[in-house]
Formats: structure tokens, sequence, C-alpha cells
């Protein structure tokens, strides 16, 4: 995100990739003979899905990262898990089990142990850090609406309706506000745009959505975790970064969670 970022500015950047990956997903919708109809009276549900989903992690993360190291930005975005523990519990009645409350205080001790490492950095970026913050909470709560009443519709139609209601405003904002010059955009920038398009949202975000209609709110925000630890291992593949004790620990307390909440418990005799 930051490679794309150098070059093509934020709100263009993430309302333009949202924009063209709905049209991806109604055609994928369509062609599967998927309904692309809201139901009655679900629009206002599904409008606070995109505003949260959507528009408030998007904006907030975006200029988040633009202020912390990205592999922080990612680390701190990914406490969303601790704020959908919480919402759950107070808006959805779900039952905080023992299992599940080991699994958010091993993966949460994760994700401290790596930004206590930074913790000097991240002191010296407190807007940074509180954007990131705030995108995570606005991230648990579009998980929470969600689970608090699904909404009967594909998940196909309903990546592809969060994508366009939250999209456009950010594009429509973006191309009033900013300017690029697609034609200089170098290689990089330009293939971290698609990518964003097809791969980070066409379908990992259609993932997601299936995730998140398929187990409880705890479960899947926890499954979640391990997506700041592939960040911080990949940065040391790609960018060369020396690894650290607190790296390997992390990963270890992060798997330990997920496997905490998703293993099925051991049945007695």
């Amino acid at each position: 995100m930051k490679v794309v970022i150098s070059e093509i500015p934020r709100l263009m950047f993430r309302g333009d990739c949202m924009v063209l990956a709905s049209i991806g997903l109604f055609g994928i919708a369509w062609f599967s003979g998927q309904s692309l109809k809201v139901p009655a009276g679900r629009w206002r549900q599904l409008i606070a899905l995109a505003s949260c989903n959507i528009v408030g992690w998007n904006i907030f993360a975006i200029y988040g990262v633009s202020m912390l190291p990205s592999g922080r930005a990612a680390i701190l975005g990914y406490t969303m898990p601790l704020w959908s523990a919480l919402l759950s519990v107070w808006f959805l009645n779900e039952p905080l089990t023992r299992r599940r409350l080991i699994g958010l205080v091993l993966g949460m001790s994760g994700m401290a142990l790596l930004i206590g490492a930074e913790f000097e950095k991240l002191g010296s970026a407190p807007i940074g850090v509180l954007l990131m913050i705030i995108a995570a909470i606005f991230w648990a709560a579009g998980l929470v609406i969600y689970k608090a009443d699904p909404l009967p519709m594909s998940i196909s139609a309903l990546t592809a309706w969060q994508a366009l209601l939250g999209g456009i405003p950010m594009a429509l904002a973006g191309h009033a506000l900013e300017s690029v010059e697609w034609g200089r955009i170098s290689f990089w920038p330009m293939f971290g745009f698609w990518y964003n398009v097809f791969i980070g949202l066409l379908f990992c975000y259609w993932a997601w959505n299936k995730l998140v209609h398929m187990v409880p709110a705890a479960v899947s925000s926890l499954g979640s975790l391990i997506i700041p630890v592939v960040g911080v291992f990949s940065g040391m593949i790609f960018l060369k970064e020396v690894p650290r004790w607190q790296d390997f620990a992390a990963l270890v307390l992060v798997l330990a969670a997920i496997a905490s909440v998703l293993l099925p418990p051991r049945r007695t005799a």
C-alpha cells in the first residue's frame, strides 16, 4: 500500500480500487446467476456496513499508514479482534467463552510484542497511531453490524454493493481534491494498484465476508490476526529486514490464538 500511495493519491487510490472491484464482483454474481437485488428494508444496514467496512476503515487506515511504518501500521489495524470481541459481547450477546478469551489474550499479546518493539517510533507519531486504532474500531463495528442481522444476499452481491457504496464517495472526493498523471506512474505502484483491485479487494474482501458469514464474530476476527504477522515476515524476506525475537514470539502467540479458537474441543470419553 505504501508503494502505491507514493505515486497515487490516497483517496483516489482506494476509491478507484473499490469501484473497479465492485464492477468485477457484480459481474461474477450476475454470471453466476445470483440476485443483485438488495432486500426490501435493508438499505440502511447495507449503507451502515459500507460506511464502516469501506469508508471508515479505508480512510483512517490509508492516512494512518502514510504516517507509520507499514508493518507496524498493519499491527495496529489488526487490534480489530479486541474491539470486535468486546462489541460482540455487548451487542450480539455472544458468550466470551474461556477458549475465546484465551485466544484473545494470546493474540493481543503477540500484537503487543510487536508494538512494544517499536514503542518509541509509534510514540513519535501519535496521530498515525490514533488513526489506525480508529480504523480498527470501524472495521470491528462493521463486523458486529453484519452479525447482528445478516443480510439475505449472496456474498458476491453483498461485497459488491459495499464496495460500490463506499467506493463512490471516496473516488469522487479523490478526483475532486487530488490529481495524478496516470501515464507517469511507475511499474510497482501501478502493479500494486491492480493487485489491490483483483487480489486485495475482489478476492480477499469477498473471502473475508464469506468467513464472517460462516462463523461467529469473535472467531472470524481472531483468525485475521495472522495477517500482520505474515506482513512482518514478508518484510524480512523481500525487504531484507533482520528478524527479532519478538517477531518469532508473536508468530507463536498468534498461531496459538487461532488454534485455541478454531480447533475443535477435545471430546471426553
